[in-house]
């Protein structure tokens, strides 16, 4: 899928000999905390050489069933133990994600290391997959290789269930490596023509067609929102389609990704301190088109147009105004109030385009609003839809894959907020509810008679704090998860 260097990862029915660091669990349940994972002859050789349980001295060590929290045991013949909290004994797949990338990422920090092996007593489908998408995605780590070339995940399942579970771990980890990859890279080196050329090479080892609009392609098609965005920028934008369709499937998914590799605000400038993480305001696109790239590799029977609406928000002589009236894709005029607001114009002329497809299901996907931030916080993404059913389905899938969202409404009074005396539409309103506003904007680019779910990712995108769990510095690849999820319920 990408050339992001993850470990290899293959499942085993016991911990061999030469284990690397061993990985095991500690669990809380109603009146104690347990080991779990732990070989039996491992704990009786333990117990003989130092007199003491394992899980004693590594309590006595720091260690503590609180999810993610780690120690460092020594084994009795040298070997290096890594006890990682797991939480309540009754474990979820998210719990074992977590802890799993928590302890990946501690050995990834001890020197002489090349090998992991997680035993944590797996056996459940959902959390092998967890357990294997925590150890990948908590080894990865953006130009500094954490050094594990392999992890060996210990299941007593020896069906095919477990196996699949395992592939399908892997083609989400890549996935998720390569929206983040994307994300992390500096937007002197990932712009609209260089992200084209990524997505492209993307499609060469794969079931995938894919097709680019550059600028004169997208003024002969009338594409007034992306033309207006990038026009301020000597780097001119793309509009990308991927196209995964295998035989037989019968449900047609769209995605749609902001793609606004670079974001200054335009004319209504950021301020330093907000401009400085802006080459992440394009993983919407990151996140839909890698997801796309997963679902084909996995060869789930469902057909997914994937489309990222690709610009540079720069300010100059070219730049499109407070004010301006930009006519859009599907004909409707825009009068621009903040040119700040960006990912919205890129999207409505991607959104009207991708309806003329007339898909079961359009999603769209975007870093767009701080509004969202303030409401849901840094951690969880905000979902709106125009029915609950839609908004449910993505829900059951964000719980599956272990990502947080939330349902915000697009009230009756947002659209009266978009009305404007010299256009159709206005593209912001007031100061409330700006994450609402915004979605009521969107959905004036998608048919009525579509489904539609837009998720503003903005807090979550990106990680500005220190690393945690499975989650890096930087770009998390928040909401690829979530589509791979939502592909595999809905595929025949």
């Amino acid at each position: 899928m990408s050339n992001v260097a993850l470990p290899s990862i293959t499942l085993a029915t016991a911990v061999g000999k030469d284990p690397g660091v061993l990985v095991i669990g500690l669990a809380e349940t109603s009146s104690d905390q347990v080991l779990i994972g732990l070989p039996d002859d491992l704990a009786k050789a333990y117990t003989k050489a130092i007199g003491r349980e394992l899980g004693e001295v590594a309590i006595s060590l720091g260690g503590s069933s609180k999810n993610g929290k780690t120690v460092l045991v020594a084994g009795p013949s040298g070997q290096r133990i890594l006890v990682v909290g797991l939480g309540p004994i009754d474990v979820t797949a998210e719990q074992v994600r977590r802890a799993v990338g928590a302890a990946v990422r501690a050995v990834a920090g001890l020197d002489g290391t090349n090998a992991v092996t997680v035993s944590l007593e797996t056996s459940e489908p959902g959390v092998i997959k967890g357990a294997a998408e925590g150890a990948l995605l908590g080894a990865y780590s953006y130009r500094d290789p954490s050094g594990i070339s392999a992890i060996t995940l210990v299941s007593a399942n020896r069906k095919p269930e477990a196996k699949q579970a395992l592939d399908l771990a892997v083609s989400t980890a890549k996935a998720v490596a390569t929206a983040r990859e994307w994300v992390n890279l500096p937007a002197n080196q990932l712009y609209p023509e260089t992200f084209a050329e990524a997505i492209r090479n993307l499609a060469k080892a794969s079931k995938l067609d894919v097709e680019v609009w550059d600028e004169r392609a997208l003024e002969k098609d009338g594409m007034g929102g992306i033309l207006a965005v990038g026009g301020g920028s000597n780097r001119k934008p793309r509009l990308v389609k991927l196209s995964y369709a295998p035989r037989g499937a019968k449900f047609h998914l769209a995605l749609i990704g902001k793609g606004i590799t670079f974001d200054t605000g335009g004319l209504n400038l950021k301020p330093a301190d907000g401009m400085y993480t802006m080459k992440c305001d394009m993983a919407g696109a990151a996140s839909v088109l890698a997801a796309t790239a997963a679902i084909a590799e996995l060869g789930l029977r469902i057909k997914v147009t994937a489309w990222g609406a690709l610009a540079e928000n720069m300010p100059s002589g070219g730049s499109y105004r407070p004010s301006d009236v930009i006519t859009m894709y599907n004909g409707l005029t825009v009068e621009n109030g903040n040119s700040d607001a960006e990912g919205r114009i890129v999207m409505a002329d991607a959104l009207a385009k991708a309806s003329e497809e007339k898909p079961n299901l359009v999603i769209d996907v975007a870093t767009l609003t701080g509004a969202c931030m303030v409401a849901l916080g840094e951690n969880v993404a905000g979902l709106m839809s125009r029915d609950d059913a839609t908004a449910d389905l993505i829900l059951d899938a964000a719980e599956a894959a272990g990502e947080l969202f939330w349902q915000l409404p697009i009230p009756e009074d947002a659209a009266p907020k978009l009305e404007s005396k010299v256009a159709d539409l206005r593209s912001t309103g007031d100061k409330y509810g700006g994450a609402l506003t915004a979605a009521a904007f969107l959905s004036r680019f998608v048919a009525d008679d579509l489904a539609w779910a837009h998720l503003d990712i903005a807090g979550p995108a990106f990680n500005t704090g220190s690393a945690h769990d499975y989650t890096p510095v930087g770009a998390t690849g928040m909401s690829v998860r979530t589509l791979i999820a939502l592909a595999h319920a809905l595929a025949n």
